[in-house]
């Protein structure tokens, strides 16, 4: 029988994951080498950065798939605000066909 993972903080044991699913504005299809590698690199970075962890990752052309472990009283809403605004200006910044292409990613 295998034994589940919990984790605590200084008043709660949890044991949260959320899927989350973005996609680029307009679906555009957008998501592609190298910036795909670029954005796991970055997306794991901050991750580490919030005290959260990405337990599985899926990147797309026109989505991105996560499976996110973080404590709730962080609140996921703000791993995936920081996740996304973080990401977006960066790649933004070093890939200018995404500025070209795309009001906002």
């Amino acid at each position: 029988m295998s034994q589940r993972v919990v984790e605590s903080n200084h008043n709660v044991i949890f044991d949260c994951k959320y899927h989350v699913v973005f996609c680029p504005k307009y679906r555009r299809k957008v998501l592609i080498p190298p910036i795909d590698a670029r954005l796991k690199e970055r997306f794991q970075l901050k991750s580490e950065e919030l005290r959260a962890e990405i337990v599985e990752m899926e990147i797309m052309p026109d989505h991105v798939q996560l499976l996110i472990k973080c404590d709730p009283q962080f609140g996921i809403h703000r791993v995936v605000k920081h996740l996304k605004g973080f990401t977006s200006r960066i790649l933004r910044g070093e890939y200018r066909q995404l500025t070209s292409r795309l009001p906002s990613l």
